[in-house]
């Protein structure tokens, strides 16, 4: 399995700037590559990364997404004067040229192409691409918006060629669209095409009636066109976590890619310029982490735009952090997405409901939107936005060791070999009954019971203590051990546990209104109602079981109100028979990893040993089984997802997918 982080840079793409007065390209400069990788090396990333070399792309690799006549064009600029570069420039739109800009953009392209082929010939697991000129505004036949070639469309195209792949997933989280990538491959459904951008009704470059929501596609490659309009500036981390929540991953998944490209724009952090946005460079780590378990954990992000530098800086640590597998850091202050926010995904989920069966529910676009103006930001907001750039530098310190498992004998994985083996004492009744609910308390009478949650607990204080990130646990009982884990950490002082319970048991939990226990049950007989939005049980019809009905209930409810609760400890507690495979259970091990700074314990019922080993590498940082193209969830699965979801929406504003 392949391992390791690429980074890929070279100081010779910093050898070309502005060489006239020309206000609207004035702030793509040079040292927005220099400080990028100066902050990669002083927080001690650089180190940690696989070194790739960089070359220059072909000519026939430019072809793929370029004419020859605007190569043949470009071609002549190296010999060209200051007036003739001048000249050549106005030609294009927000675009200018130097005398060494041919040769850093064959650089830029080149360097993108070497993290492809290190990514998918395995060696290395995943990577940044830190290049200049970006390239995602630039077309068939025309330079555009600082872009001479389109990096990651040529990529895409490259990949399909060389490695056979029929799903490609293009993730533009920069603040422009990337109209040179939706129009490389609007009619081809094989490359899925998402771009978040501000757009305020057309009023924001570049200008286009197809940067809306609308646009889907053409011919074959309807509804793999996805545009996200930002109506207006201020979106914050959770208007962003929202549209991955609501929009992205639900198709992401559905859609299956074999390899995901980021087109890593940073001018949708805080505090820059152009976009105007306050997403924090945490917010970042937050997004990679949540596209690291598609596509088997091959993923390539490459720059593209970011004006303010030292959240550009920032936030390419952030992006790095999450690809060395380092655990995300907390999200604080999450409120509900704005109304402006909401409207544009209700407008994309109403526009591809057609296509996607995740997005199936019966929406109407939004008809008259709340807002046509800007909304600026004065002093205190940038004091803030400050304040939150200055707030990444200081990234939570990663316990020595990932993690702990406490298995039963004979139950061993070779996979789990990096893993450091825990044994505790059989725990006493009176630690136990601390835990628990007193109904309960018969189950504590078997010796095994005891010897497991003695096991349990030493896991949970190496957790607590930061001796390990994460742990792993067989037991004999699943609900008492959930609730003996819930209760062990907060009579610990962990301000709040998660706990996901797959499985139709009842679980021996006191859920009060006291907001340290929320209870995620997700089972195939409908539990108890428990009034409160600490409880969030799902019913999935035993008999219509697919991934699709866990991936819906993932994306839709537990994820949102999860990121909404902010927990310090996500405790996992997963049983045959209920909510999909076990790849699919590894992928929600795999993203409830980015709460809590990674501190998850998972607990498998002894009678599901085979469990251990995907759920293990998972826990290791493995990426997850790739669980191939999904079909929709029932119909009886998502109106019983919807039903919780209306409850919750005035609860959990991470929820929310629609204006009500």
């Amino acid at each position: 399995m392949a391992s390791g982080s690429a980074l890929i840079y070279d100081e010779e793409m910093t050898q070309y700037k502005l060489l006239w007065d020309y206000p609207e390209c004035s702030i793509e400069v040079p040292e927005r590559l220099c400080v990028s990788h100066t902050a990669l090396k002083s927080q001690g990333l650089l180190e940690r990364c696989v070194s790739l070399p960089v070359r220059e792309a072909t000519e026939e690799e430019i072809l793929l997404a370029h004419s020859a006549e605007y190569l043949a064009a470009v071609k002549t600029t190296p010999s060209m004067n200051l007036e003739e570069l001048q000249a050549f420039s106005l030609q294009y739109e927000a675009v200018y040229f130097h005398q060494n800009i041919y040769h850093c953009a064959k650089l830029a392209l080149g360097a993108t192409l070497q993290l492809v082929d290190s990514v998918m010939t395995g060696k290395v697991r995943n990577g940044m691409a830190l290049v200049r000129p970006p390239g995602h505004h630039s077309q068939h036949s025309a330079a555009n918006g600082f872009c001479v070639f389109n990096n990651v469309a040529v990529a895409a195209h490259y990949a399909k060629r060389n490695y056979n792949l029929t799903r490609v997933l293009i993730v533009d989280w920069d603040v422009h669209h990337g109209q040179g990538i939706q129009y490389s491959f609007e009619d081809d459904p094989s490359v899925l095409y998402f771009s978040w951008h501000r757009y305020e009704h057309q009023q924001f470059w570049p200008n286009l009636h197809e940067s809306d929501y609308n646009a889907v596609g053409k011919g074959k490659g309807a509804g793999f066109n996805i545009n996200l309009p930002w109506n207006k500036v201020g979106m914050d981390n959770a208007d962003y976590l929202a549209a991955f929540f609501h929009v992205l991953l639900p198709v992401a998944y559905e859609f299956s890619p074999e390899l995901v490209l980021i087109s890593a724009g940073f001018d949708s952090a805080v505090g820059d310029p152009e976009g105007h946005m306050s997403a924090t460079p945490q917010c970042f780590a937050h997004l990679t982490h949540l596209l690291m378990s598609l596509a088997g954990g091959k993923l390539c992000a490459v720059l593209e735009g970011g004006y303010n530098l030292d959240s550009l800086s920032q936030s390419v640590c952030q992006t790095m952090r999450a690809l060395l597998g380092d655990p995300a850091p907390p999200l604080s202050g999450l409120a509900a997405p704005c109304v402006s926010a909401v409207e544009s995904i209700q407008n994309v989920r109403a526009a591809h409901q057609q296509y996607w069966g995740c997005l199936s529910q019966d929406l109407l676009p939004v008809s008259e939107p709340s807002t046509k103006r800007l909304r600026e930001g004065g002093e205190e907001e940038e004091s803030n936005r400050q304040s939150a750039v200055e707030s990444a530098q200081a990234p939570p310190a990663a316990p020595p060791m990932r993690t702990a498992i406490a298995t039963p004998a004979g139950q061993e994985r070779s996979s789990l070999e990096q893993s450091l083996r825990v044994e505790g004492s059989p725990a006493t009744l009176e630690q136990a009954a601390r835990c628990i609910r007193g109904a309960a308390l018969k189950s504590l009478e078997d010796e095994k019971v005891l010897c497991s949650l003695g096991n349990l607990f030493a896991v949970l204080d190496k957790i607590m203590k930061k001796e390990v990130r994460n742990g792993l646990a067989v037991v004999p009982d699943l609900p008492t051990a959930a609730a003996c884990a819930a209760g062990h950490a907060i009579n610990s002082e962990t301000d709040r546990v998660l706990v996901v319970f797959l499985g139709d048991e009842e679980v021996p939990l006191d859920i009060t209104e006291d907001g340290k226990i929320l209870l995620v049950q997700i089972c195939s007989t409908e539990p108890a109602e428990r009034q409160s939005k600490y409880h969030v049980p799902v019913c999935l019809k035993k008999e219509s079981e697919t991934r699709g009905g866990l991936l819906q209930v993932l994306f839709t409810l537990v994820l949102p109100v999860a990121y909404g609760f902010g927990p310090g400890l996500v405790v996992t507690a997963l049983g045959g028979g209920t909510g999909g495979d076990w790849a699919a259970q590894a992928q929600l091990t795999s993203l409830l990893q980015g709460l809590a700074e990674g501190r998850v314990m998972a607990l498998i019922q002894d009678s599901e040993a085979q469990a251990v080993g995907p759920i293990g590498s998972s826990l290791l940082g493995d990426p997850a089984p790739v669980l191939g193209p999904q079909p929709a969830p029932s119909r009886e699965d998502a109106c019983a997802v919807e039903r919780q979801r209306q409850r919750l929406q005035q609860h959990w504003g991470l929820v929310q997918a629609a204006v009500k």
